[in-house]
């Protein structure tokens, strides 16, 4: 008599539980904000564009963004990014010395103006590359790391694969104009965002203004490195097929926007175009992060555990950008299974967690167990199959 007295009482208070966690968690709106007033994007004068957010990977503006082009000297931003990769990786070192050979000292366009027969330290030629955009110093570093500038062109190919770069065809190193010499800006958003994430100490020397290398200075290309204090690279480009273009990353708060621009009709229009698209974004958009990795998102009941509660975290952190002044608006769902059993494993998901704004959804994630946890004790386990069971009779689940 005292056991369904029991039952009755367990089943009331997981009732009222239960409704109470319906209404305060499943679904809550982070405030209540005003609507943001936004204008339309830009529209540029170049042939392809986007701006990006390097963070959350939110494509902000976009136009023929897929567009297949030349490149120009823009495909020295790979060639930077494979030279860095082999520092790291440990297979050169930065003071190595590059044997220069005819080819590339023949190498005309922009020039680190290096000598053939003689050599010169990977370091040097690095900056050659990024801060001179030496095509001779792009060749040289090509046959030093893969024997010859086809092998790195394959080498670039291999490594725009993995980095997502679908639409994306690489002939040589310099960007030298080559019949399927090819990318789009958006695959280029795509290079820089990893250049930016993967290798933050070699991305510094993209913000240098110049670099003296044989008793010859030269200055940086990217003209907004004097004109917008935010921007800290990346690279330009020109040839006569490609028009002018210009990649540029720049960061303001904790905010950093990446934008491509291909095809522009000069070089004063490309930096003009570029300031276009990352005054919008830094305007009307702003960057958050929800939530962390491995932040207890919720803690269901368990049933038949060793634990009273299961704590659901997620994989990966949470990172938004919305329009300015939105993010109170903002509306978390939880999903949650009412019925989980131990045993649990850690890293199964067990929920989903569901962004949205104004109806639209921005994100869902898989809730995960946090740790493993172990069934109860056979009686434990016995009486909450029992209480589970008296749920299902009365339709609570």
């Amino acid at each position: 008599m005292n056991r369904g007295k029991e039952v009755i009482k367990v089943i009331n208070q997981w009732v009222r539980c239960s409704v109470l966690s319906i209404v305060l968690s499943s679904s809550y709106t982070l405030a209540q904000g005003a609507a943001t007033l936004m204008p339309s994007p830009p529209q540029l004068a170049a042939s392809s564009y986007i701006l990006i957010d390097v963070d959350s990977g939110k494509i902000i503006v976009e136009s023929n963004a897929d567009e297949r082009l030349p490149p120009a000297s823009l495909t020295k931003m790979m060639t930077s990014y494979i030279v860095s990769s082999e520092l790291v990786k440990g297979n050169i070192s930065a003071d190595d010395a590059v044997p220069i050979s005819v080819k590339a000292w023949r190498m005309g366009g922009s020039k680190m103006f290096i000598r053939e027969g003689t050599t010169v330290p990977v370091k040097d030629l690095l900056k050659g590359v990024i801060i001179q955009s030496g095509n001779d110093a792009s060749v040289a570093l090509a046959e030093f790391v893969a024997g010859d500038e086809g092998a790195f062109a394959e080498v670039m190919n291999q490594q725009a694969s993995l980095l997502g770069m679908q639409k994306t065809n690489f002939v040589n190193a310099t960007g030298w104009p080559a019949k399927g010499h090819l990318t789009t800006a958006r695959d280029l958003s795509k290079l820089a965002t990893s250049l930016i994430r993967d290798f933050p100490d070699h991305y510094t020397l993209y913000s240098q203004k110049e670099f003296t290398f044989n008793g010859i200075k030269q200055p940086n290309r990217n003209g907004l490195l004097w004109r917008d204090a935010s921007v800290d690279g990346l690279k330009t480009g020109h040839t006569a097929e490609a028009g002018y273009c210009l990649v540029a990353s720049a960061k303001r708060s904790d905010m950093r926007l990446v934008s491509v621009v291909m095809g522009a009709k000069s070089g004063r229009g490309r930096e003009q175009e570029t300031q276009k698209l990352l005054s919008y974004g830094f305007r009307y958009y702003e960057t958050h992060q929800l939530y962390s990795a491995d932040q207890i998102i919720n803690s269901p009941r368990l049933w038949a555990g060793a634990s009273p509660s299961l704590d659901l975290v997620l994989a990966d952190p949470i990172v938004l950008t919305i329009p300015r002044g939105q993010r109170d608006n903002l509306q978390v769902t939880i999903e949650v299974d009412n019925n989980i059993v131990a045993p649990i494993l850690a890293g199964q998901s067990y929920g989903l967690l569901n962004i949205s704004l104004h109806g639209e959804v921005l994100e869902q994630r898989e809730l995960l167990a946090a740790n493993n946890i172990d069934s109860a004790t056979l009686f434990s386990r016995l009486w909450d199959h029992f209480i589970l069971f008296i749920r299902g009779v009365f339709g609570l689940d």
